[in-house]
């Protein structure tokens, strides 16, 4: 019997954005209502994905500027990083570029990163950009934008709380690792010889499904 492969998934972010509800409402499908800085413990998730499986592991980690020397620990060994955002807040948004980026390419250089927008359902919720007159909702279009700046392979917006897309985060985390975005061939410049005009030199540039059950047992 073979040994299952191991994917060590890491979520990284500010804090507050939802990296932890996430995690427990994948886990569990249930939403914590009241915010606790990151109380998810490591989980391990046996994910079946045709006929074979894969032991997903989950890692949290904690946003805030305290464990800025302790957070980098858990990016040893990591296969692919979610890096969350929250659709509400433009500053948790800058900060992709500013502080995350620049960390995971640090310590990461080479792991691929899955852009995730969280809080989905509040940014279509009228009563609560009521009660936030300041909120300026990050756009689908911004996310992508953002995506293509960073060099994420992918971007998905879920919402915690309704679970929309949540498990399409973990899909896409998984994916990534399985099967690798193949690296894009630079495309080479025509260049004509200068001691023969009449000849140029010509480049020719040759240019899953996931179902399975989901099991957890805590590490």
């Amino acid at each position: 019997m073979s040994t299952a492969r191991f994917i060590k998934c890491v979520t990284v972010g500010d804090g507050a954005v939802g990296k932890t509800c996430m995690l427990i409402s994948y886990t569990s499908n249930t939403f914590p209502t009241d915010y606790v800085p990151t109380v998810f413990d490591n989980f391990s998730a046996n994910v079946v994905v045709d006929g074979s499986t894969v032991n997903l592991g989950l890692w949290d980690t904690a946003g805030q500027e305290d464990y800025n020397r302790l957070r980098p620990l858990s990016y040893r060994g990591a296969d692919v990083f979610l890096l969350a955002f929250s659709l509400l807040s433009r500053a948790s948004y800058e900060n992709i570029s500013k502080k995350w980026i620049p960390e995971l390419r640090h310590y990461a250089p080479t792991v691929p990163i899955v852009l995730v927008g969280t809080k989905l359902d509040l940014r279509e919720d009228r009563q609560y950009l009521i009660d936030h007159p300041g909120a300026t909702p990050i756009t689908t279009t911004q996310g992508e934008e953002l995506k293509k700046a960073i060099g994420a392979v992918v971007y998905i917006e879920c919402s915690s709380k309704t679970q929309q897309n949540v498990k399409a985060v973990f899909d896409a985390a998984i994916k990534v690792v399985l099967q690798p975005p193949k690296p894009k061939k630079k495309r080479k410049k025509n260049r004509t010889c200068e001691s023969n005009p009449s000849r140029a030199a010509i480049s020719i540039v040759l240019s899953f499904v996931f179902d399975g059950g989901l099991k957890f047992k805590q590490l």
